[in-house]
């Protein structure tokens, strides 16, 4: 596996080795002995499967306040995405940043984003399985999202259309109003 830094610090592209031949391909998508080796530690204790029909479907920004932040990695089986991570660390010297990284079946990236930052993503075609793992498990009480145009963190998602979000997204409130806690700590 390797590590790719990007723009936000402790978020990674992570590329697998892939070994191939005419038959096909195997590679691995966790191991807990290749992440530690890449400086990543990480205990996953659930994973989420999406699948998004349409091309241009948004979602996101998705989050789950403290205590029941998420740490993610993320990855395509089918189809492609743009995905997305924001920093919603206040005081982190990226706050408010993002990046943003195509992910596909073809490509097979993943994506490490730490606990501490939003997550969406828009779908590049149609027909996508996204597949996560997470280190914390699903709390109804502190999930979260914030408004995909939020304005100051301004994600450039390309057109949108209003008709493929969900009822959650486009009722998110915008950063400045959210009661996102978390807090950058060097």
């Amino acid at each position: 596996m390797k590590k790719i830094e990007t723009a936000l610090p402790g978020v990674y592209v992570i590329e697998p080795q892939v070994f191939g031949d005419a038959r096909g391909y195997f590679m691995e998508t966790w191991s807990t002995r290749n992440f530690e080796e890449l400086g990543l530690h990480y205990d996953f204790v659930q994973d989420n499967q999406s699948y998004s029909a349409q091309k241009g479907i948004l979602r996101g920004i998705h989050f789950q306040k403290d205590p029941w932040s998420q740490a993610k990695l993320v990855r395509v089986n089918r189809g492609a995405v743009m995905d997305v991570a924001v920093d919603l660390r206040k005081g982190s010297p990226t706050y408010k940043k993002w990046v943003a990284v195509e992910l596909s079946a073809e490509n097979k990236r993943m994506l490490m984003i730490p606990r501490g930052f939003g997550h969406g993503f828009k779908t590049l075609t149609d027909d996508v399985e996204f597949i996560y793992k997470v280190d914390n498990l699903y709390n109804r009480e502190c999930d979260r999202g914030i408004r995909f145009d939020d304005p100051e963190i301004g994600v450039d998602w390309g057109e949108v259309r209003q008709e493929l979000l969900s009822a959650k997204d486009t009722s998110s409130p915008l950063l400045r109003d959210s009661d996102c806690n978390f807090v950058w700590q060097e």
